[in-house]
């Protein structure tokens, strides 16, 4: 059976052929106030058929299936996504991580259990999103007609090199001159730490 979840912007499915196992993951996930169930699914091609057309960050995923190994499951989905193999198979661990999931839980699954994993994905996922926030708002200064003027770095469509000039050309924006070599411009924004967010060129 396929369970599938949705918390705030975080949307989690299961695939799990044991309608017991099915159940346990449901009754688990519903100590967690902010989750929904929203639909169930009979079989694991139909679930993964589903979840190819929609938007998912986390699978739980069995790995002893009839129609299909969670295993070749998981590394013929179109889409990344975080995944948690639960089995009742410590052998298939090695090859689970190797998937690069974020947790292996074996059944059955205790709730203690459960719950580290749920804190994994999600601060996994969090962790990715304030990289990507973090890259949004960086950004650099340059001289340019006398003043400083900021850069974000996500408006920045190419760099033109006009001999003792640089041409900055942005997204939206009229193009920005400053007076400093291509070179320095690429080490600076090249080097620049994602955990400081602004640079002065």
């Amino acid at each position: 059976m396929t369970l599938y979840f949705v918390i705030n912007h975080f949307i989690y499915f299961a695939i799990d052929d044991e309608p017991l196992a099915a159940e346990l993951i449901s009754t688990y996930i519903s100590r967690f106030p902010d989750f929904e169930l929203l639909q169930t699914f009979e079989d694991a091609v139909s679930g993964a058929e589903y979840m190819n057309r929609t938007e998912v960050d986390l699978l739980f995923l069995d790995i002893n299936m009839p129609d299909i190994s969670g295993i070749d499951l998981a590394r013929a989905l179109e889409k990344k996504l975080m995944i948690i193999f639960t089995t009742a198979y410590k052998q298939f661990a090695f090859e689970g991580f190797e998937l690069q999931a974020i947790d292996y839980l074996l059944k059955p699954i205790d709730f203690e259990r459960f719950t580290r994993a749920i804190h994994k994905a999600v601060d996994y996922h969090n962790y990715k999103n304030n990289l990507h926030l973090l890259y949004d708002d960086a950004s650099i200064y340059v001289h340019s007609e006398y003043r400083m003027v900021k850069i974000v770095l996500k408006n920045i469509e190419y760099l033109e090199s006009m001999e003792d000039y640089v041409k900055i050309h942005l997204k939206g924006l009229p193009p920005v001159l400053t007076l400093m070599p291509l070179k320095r411009i690429l080490e600076n924004y090249l080097q620049l730490n994602l955990s400081e967010s602004t640079a002065v060129l």
